[in-house]
């Protein structure tokens, strides 16, 4: 009866103390949830403004060869953006960061990783963004013949180009200081650099639309990117504080050096960021030989378009951090989790928008834009181009999500220890991202050659969609490749539950929103529809990415009716 193994009886009455990583697991679910609302809220804010920026340059302009000639410029912060804030640097600077905290950790009494990553790396990144900058400014003329060389009105896109270079300076300040912020689970903000953005555009747009045209939106972009690095500048300098008055003051000093760069790191991943940005350049170029006001119709259809993938990517600029940790550390089954698990819910949330806005595009447009010089043309041309981008934006936001592990496993920097002699080279799979973005980009150009003298606006549009599909259908297997094993019939089997219920979704919304006669109760009803059915059909099969959440508003919302139906009633 007691030998040497407790009985059950004889165990402790108060329940067990979970293990360390279950306690691990319940602290990075709390810290990602936290992370994420944080992110949420403040790049919803951004969005807000950055709609409104859009609402007011569709007020005061319409879409005519001014605005034309502004986008154009505005191809130069587009550009700048993705490569400097969003993507290239992120995927280079993250894991990059994440690999000297781990290093930090390992060694805490030797030289700080984090500093020695810094000082070999910011100042030529000042120095190359200060030689784009200058570059950018001074080729502003033949750039805008090379965009756009049917433009009406090119004199003003070079004016507007040469203002709009100055965001590349800041951009890549911001790039850098947001990857060091997020590697050290520094969310706010980061997510509040779109927010300083777009006040500063906004500040200028509504002073001086009248006197400087549209002039004054560039200049607005300008500012603002310079109030994004003001705000990350103050965040760095509370984190340089507060590890200050944390560190020991009788740290050791070794003379080992815990980092080592690999410069030629850096080539895949940004000619993988210039070659998906080169899907505008395709658009721009074909659209100035159409009717002015098409490239200005593909814009506000592209804005309102990734509104809905910019949720999934949040999911997934929340939990990069932790991937490029996993991967720094080792541990590959870690990250595939994750990976996996990112997919699902990116493509659950972008799904939802996108059958929201195939079910509501021409409301959605009435609603927001059709005011001032946006007519009901401009209104019926932009529907129509958003429910075609729409096809894309599923595999946009899979892309966006792929890219992040793969090119984490060949991060900037290596550990001076590490033995592989192949650490300073590249290897023909460091480029497979970039040829499947440039096959994608071979699909976009062809459909768009083919469809555009017969459908204009829409032909480009359908050839966006069919390269962001290729390129993402391609680097699912370069994920295998890599040495990340995606369980690809789970993979699969979740994305086409999801799929299923998106298109249910988007046909019930699209008949319910027919009905009302207004914008606003058509966006209401439609929306409402979309939700309902995207929520029951993914419930009803099965996909974890719904069924969850809505058992949890289930539970959640129990307790509430129980507890009003127990309230006394009439006395």
């Amino acid at each position: 009866m007691n030998g040497d193994r407790p009985t059950t009886a004889a165990r402790p009455a108060h329940p067990a103390v979970p293990g360390p990583r279950h306690a691990a697991r319940r602290r990075r679910g709390g810290f990602v949830a936290r992370a994420f609302g944080v992110t949420a809220v403040l790049s919803a804010a951004g969005s807000g403004l950055g709609l409104f920026r859009d609402l007011l340059l569709a007020r005061y302009f319409g879409a005519n060869q001014g605005t034309d000639a502004f986008l154009v410029a505005w191809t130069v912060p587009e550009t700048a953006a993705p490569l400097l804030i969003e993507d290239a640097m992120a995927f280079l600077m993250v894991p990059a960061f994440s690999l000297a905290l781990v290093l930090r950790e390992e060694r805490p009494h030797g030289p700080d990783p984090v500093r020695q990553l810094v000082r070999a790396t910011l100042p030529w990144l000042l120095l190359a963004l200060c030689t784009l900058t200058l570059a950018a400014a001074v080729g502003a003329g033949p750039l805008v013949g090379l965009l756009a060389p049917g433009l009406a009105d090119p004199a003003l896109a070079v004016t507007c180009t040469r203002i709009t270079a100055l965001t590349v300076l800041p951009f890549g300040v911001v790039g850098y200081l947001c990857s060091m912020l997020r590697a050290h689970h520094r969310f706010t903000a980061p997510a509040g650099i779109y927010v300083a953005y777009n006040l500063g555009i906004l500040a200028v747009l509504l002073g001086g639309h009248a006197l400087l045209g549209v002039r004054s939106a560039a200049l607005g972009v300008a500012l603002g990117s310079l109030l994004m690095a003001g705000l990350l500048l103050v965040a760095v300098r509370r984190l340089r504080s507060a590890r200050r008055r944390r560190r020991r003051p009788e740290r050791a000093r070794t003379a080992d050096a815990g980092l080592v760069l690999i410069p030629l790191a850096i080539l895949p991943v940004a000619v993988f960021t210039l070659t998906r940005q080169a899907q505008v350049f395709v658009e721009r170029y074909l659209g100035s030989g159409l009717p002015p006001g098409t490239i200005s119709h593909l814009n506000y259809a592209a804005k309102v378009s990734q509104l809905a993938m910019t949720a999934g990517i949040l999911i997934v600029t929340v939990t990069f951090p932790l991937v490029a940790r996993a991967l720094a550390a080792g541990d590959l089954a870690a990250a595939r989790d994750r990976v996996e698990k990112d997919l699902g819910q990116a493509a659950a949330v972008v799904l939802l928008g996108t059958a929201f806005l195939m079910a509501c595009a021409p409301s959605v447009v009435a609603l927001l834009f059709q005011r001032g010089a946006f007519g009901p043309h401009d209104t019926a041309a932009t529907a129509e181009v958003i429910r075609v981008y729409s096809f894309g934006l599923p595999a946009q936001a899979l892309i966006g999500v792929m890219v992040r592990p793969f090119f984490s496993l060949r991060p900037v920097v290596r550990r001076a220890a590490d033995p592989r002699p192949a650490g300073s080279r590249l290897r023909p799979l460091d480029w497979y991202p970039v040829a499947a973005m440039a096959v994608g980009l071979l699909v976009t150009a062809g459909v768009g050659l083919a469809a555009t003298p017969r459908y204009g606006a829409l032909g480009l549009a359908a050839g966006n969609a069919a390269g962001i599909i290729a390129a993402a259908v391609l680097l699912l297997r370069g994920l295998l490749l890599r040495g990340i094993a995606l369980r690809l019939r789970r993979v699969l089997g979740g994305q086409a539950r999801l799929l299923a219920a998106a298109v249910g979704a988007a046909a019930a919304g699209a008949v319910a929103a027919s009905g009302p006669s207004g914008p606003l109760p058509a966006t209401l009803l439609g929306g409402l529809t979309v939700a309902l059915v995207f929520a029951g059909l993914g419930t009803v099969l099965g996909a974890p990415e719904v069924r969850d959440p809505v058992r949890a508003l289930l539970r959640a919302a129990g307790p509430v009716t129980q507890a009003a139906e127990r309230k006394p009633h009439g006395r």
